[in-house]
């Protein structure tokens, strides 16, 4: 009997090199990537709009609403507009209004990208059908089936919300909702002290609300270093503003003309409105994952490698779906590394391990780096260099002169260990610090603060302050 010919095997084709899932900075920097990598890229977007979370409902409107706030806390305090009449009041409806016009620019900015790359939008809801296919469900029930090489979960994360909380009541609110607030609170209860809740307890006290932050832990922003983290607890204790530590919910109770909160400490606050802050979840519940196999944590977090490879090989994930560091600026980085891991098979980049912390309550907290706690645990010899605002010509012009910048150096080889910041511009300021930290070959030194000039008058002469503090303390 004759042999018969080997069948050579057909080459599997796909509709797409990668299907990115979501529009958010980890899927945006994923995308944009692949495609000047000369990739096929599809994205899939639950929202009518592009930017997701970010964009929507968590780093850019809280930003716009943090910085109408502020400029409205220097309006007031400032004597060349107060010279014979009240000042204009604020509510956050009207403060609103600006979010909403920053958040329109942003998205259709973020969509030109998209447009300009040629990568191919969807809009509806994506699952798995394989570990190469997806199913679209768009919102008038039909649905369509895409395939790709490579698939990208960049779907973000969303408010945790404690089982039996009404949150469809109308005082009842978490971080996505507050956006939706249409009326002017005079007492606010915001329920977790983390970032979202500390920078939320800003906004409302600047536009003249009681607060009351309930915090589950013993101090605010524990990762922070301590002095930075007492100072904006007493910022937030001379503003005013009411921090119950170590405090759980038991219950909430509604009324008609307020909402009382019930602790299992027994003490009850009562606010016209609570904001619920006290954690996020991974938006991976639709997905579909048991389909291809893909497990997601208790938090509907998924378990990625060094490239944002998970458990199933050609399947990654970026962004606040992985966890840690949850941050939008860490998400983009994360879709330009899984970007190049996919395109080239290989990818011997990694995240930065000194990512900077900004946290924008009023003022703000910046980090990078080390704390004075972790240096003293871990035995390392460092001295410490502090600025203050106040004596800042800068600051004084700019009435901005509640604040510090410390900077924290190896006694020895004069390395820059952490750099930590409170005051206004901080997210901005810890930027300087951060690049002197990032240089090799001896470029790190505190002396480069002392031996640059600094434009006069400017905050980011702080650096030049803080180390020339910090090196006086130096001796044999």
């Amino acid at each position: 009997m004759a042999k018969q010919p080997e069948k050579k095997k057909v080459p599997v084709t796909y509709q797409y090199d990668a299907i990115i899932i979501g529009t958010g900075p980890g899927g945006e920097g994923t995308a944009m990537n692949l495609s000047k990598s000369n990739k096929k890229v599809a994205v899939i977007e639950r929202q009518t709009a592009v930017g997701g979370g970010c964009v929507h409902w968590g780093t850019i409107p809280s930003k716009a609403l943090r910085h109408s706030v502020s400029r409205y806390i220097e309006y007031k305090a400032n004597p060349l507009f107060n010279v014979g009449e009240r000042p204009v009041r604020l509510t956050f409806p009207d403060i609103l209004r600006h979010a909403s016009s920053v958040i329109s620019k942003q998205s259709n900015l973020r969509s030109s990208f998209y447009d300009r790359n040629r990568i191919h939008m969807f809009q509806g809801d994506a699952s798995f059908v394989d570990k190469h296919t997806i199913e679209i469900r768009r919102n008038d029930g039909s649905t369509e089936r895409l395939t790709a090489q490579t698939i990208v979960i960049a779907t973000g994360s969303r408010p945790y919300r404690p089982p039996g909380v009404d949150f469809t009541h109308s005082r009842i609110y978490e971080s996505d909702t507050i956006l939706g607030l249409e009326h002017d609170p005079h007492r606010v209860l915001i329920y977790g002290a983390g970032v979202i809740g500390c920078e939320y307890a800003s906004i409302f006290k600047g536009l003249g609300a009681k607060v009351d932050l309930v915090n589950t832990r013993d101090r605010l922003l524990a990762f922070m270093d301590a002095e930075i983290s007492d100072a904006l607890s007493y910022h937030f204790w001379n503003s005013g503003i009411v921090i119950r530590h170590n405090e759980e919910f038991d219950r909430i109770e509604t009324r008609d003309d307020c909402v009382v909160m019930h602790l299992k400490s027994g003490k009850r606050v009562k606010a016209d409105c609570i904001l619920f802050a006290n954690g996020r979840t991974g938006n991976t519940d639709t997905l579909n994952l048991e389909a291809i196999g893909l497990k997601a944590d208790s938090r509907g977090q998924i378990k990625v490698n060094e490239t944002y490879q998970t458990e199933i090989d050609n399947v990654y994930a970026v962004g606040d779906v992985i966890g840690y560091p949850s941050l939008a600026s860490a998400a983009f980085d994360q879709g330009r590394i899984a970007a190049d891991a996919i395109a080239s098979g290989n990818c011997d980049e990694k995240l930065i391990i000194d990512i900077p912390a900004g946290i924008y309550t009023i003022p703000e907290m910046s980090s990078v780096g080390k704390t004075e706690q972790q240096l003293t645990a871990a035995k390392v010899p460092y001295e410490v260099g502090r600025a203050q605002f106040k004596h800042l010509a800068r600051a004084q012009i700019a009435g901005t002169d509640v604040g510090s910048l410390k900077i924290l150096f190896h006694t020895e080889t004069k390395e820059v260990l952490g750099v930590h910041c409170f005051g206004e511009r901080a997210s901005e300021i810890v930027h300087i610090g951060q690049a002197i930290m990032e240089q090799k070959n001896g470029g790190n030194t505190i002396d480069y603060f002392v031996n640059t000039t600094f434009n006069y008058p400017t905050m980011a002469e702080a650096y030049r302050v803080a180390a020339l503090n910090g090196l006086n303390r130096l001796f044999k």
